[in-house]
């Protein structure tokens, strides 16, 4: 299995690239000791099928920053990663931009332990981990400015439960394959953004909508 070493500063750029992220020093450094502990932990639990270290990066991180631009609106904001499994978008996205105040929804507790472990090695701040489903989370907690899931599912039961979680206004943000988002992006009552193809991909699309006020 390749080795997180060959993920030098200049690689990670320069893959980072294609997806819009310019990547600082600090972002490379994060970025790796993320993956090493992320193809360290497993080996003994399933968290990730893929384990090549560049593929990694293409895959999870690359495709989850692709999302920043609409992040950028509002960087002080709460943003809901549902159905977090390994920190995908959620933890790419708070290295990305640190200053974004960050919930991981994860039922799985292994899982959990496994964010919080890489939440306290990169000693990040502004990260509540939230162990349950996210139809489950109090609803009398502040409302979200944003709500991501990449390749959860449920997604009828997922757009509903964001539409009430969520401020007016406010941006949910959807990792799908074709399919789907032409599925959802016909059902309300989200304003759905024309589908936008990720890169290096095939057929996954980015689906962004923006809670309408009715």
């Amino acid at each position: 299995m390749p080795t997180v070493s060959i993920l030098t500063d200049q690689v990670i750029r320069d893959e980072l690239r294609a997806y819009g992220v310019l990547a600082t020093a600090d972002v490379c450094s994060a970025i790796r000791t993320y993956i090493s502990l992320l193809l360290h932990w497993n080996q003994k639990m399933s968290l990730t099928a893929i384990t090549d270290p560049l593929e990694v990066l293409r895959f999870h991180f690359g495709e989850s920053m692709f999302a920043a631009p609409f992040l950028f609106t509002n960087a002080n904001g709460r943003l809901a990663d549902v159905g977090s499994g390994a920190g995908f978008p959620g933890l790419p996205l708070k290295i990305l931009i640190p200053t974004l105040q960050l919930i991981l929804m994860e039922s799985n507790a292994k899982k959990a332990t496994f964010l919080a472990e890489v939440v306290r090695r990169l000693g990040t701040r502004g990260v509540e981990i939230y162990r349950g489903r996210f139809e489950h989370y109090a609803a009398t907690c502040p409302k979200f400015n944003f709500i991501a899931a990449r390749a959860l599912g449920m997604h009828e039961e997922l757009t509903e439960w964001a539409f009430s979680a969520i401020q007016a206004g406010g941006t949910i943000i959807l990792w799908l394959g074709e399919h789907d988002s032409v599925k959802v992006a016909s059902e309300g009552p989200w304003v759905w953004h024309n589908p936008i193809p990720v890169p290096g991909s095939l057929s996954r699309k980015l689906l962004v909508g923006t809670a309408s006020e009715i």
